[in-house]
């Protein structure tokens, strides 16, 4: 038996104890487990056996296989597309206006606020929604792209606004929406179809439910 194949009985054994030079060791004896096909003493600890079952993670649902049908059925019981797609665009808008505040507030614009909104907006679905269809990850990455978009588009507003020296509500309403493509193309770079597109495929890859081996058996 591996040591790997060892550690995994230890790591679930209520005899386990940590050695700071050696590493995982038998309280019993003192040392590395020797056994080769099953160990003697072995006693399970239950909560340690069900947090190693738990942070067995495989890749977001829509990648994982071998999902039985009536498995993936109870899964989709479980969802909730509407939760997740309020969730979703709350957060977006949310980091939409903090990008904003912050591009105005440095007078420098942060791409990487994409990349955190595009995380945000995966995660926020992905918790509230539980989803295993793909129908969760097109909608977190749709919504994670047009937040982006927001964002930039809040921060040219901002800047407008300091320069007409106007409040930013009151250039919300003042503001010309005939003439957002315009600005948008003017203050638009290469970089940021870079960073849309991680946030977008954020917005994808982490709106689906992260699955657990015990939950998939």
């Amino acid at each position: 038996m591996t040591r790997d194949a060892q550690l995994q009985y230890c790591k679930k054994c209520i005899h386990r104890e940590m050695d700071m030079q050696i590493g995982l060791v038998c309280g019993l004896t003192g040392d590395k487990a020797s056994f080769t096909a099953a160990c003697p003493t072995f006693t399970l600890d239950e909560r340690a056996a069900l947090e190693m079952e738990n942070s067995e993670l495989h890749e977001p649902a829509f990648q994982v296989e071998n999902i039985s049908a009536s498995k993936l059925r109870e899964l989709q019981m479980d969802q909730n597309f509407p939760l997740a797609i309020t969730g979703g665009i709350l957060t977006g808008l949310l980091g939409a206006v903090l990008w904003g505040l912050i591009t105005v507030a440095t007078n420098f614009q942060i791409g990487y606020m994409a990349i955190a909104i595009g995380a945000g907006v995966g995660f926020a679905i992905r918790h509230l929604g539980k989803g295993v269809d793909q129908s969760f990850g097109i909608a977190g990455g749709a919504i994670a792209l047009f937040t982006c978009v927001l964002g930039n588009f809040l921060s040219v507003l901002g800047f407008v606004a300091n320069q007409e020296g106007l409040g930013y509500l009151e250039t919300l309403f003042l503001f010309d929406y005939s003439y957002t493509f315009i600005i948008m193309a003017e203050a638009f770079a290469p970089m940021d179809l870079l960073f849309y597109g991680i946030a977008a495929y954020e917005g994808y890859k982490f709106s689906f439910r992260v699955l657990s081996k015990r939950e998939i058996m």
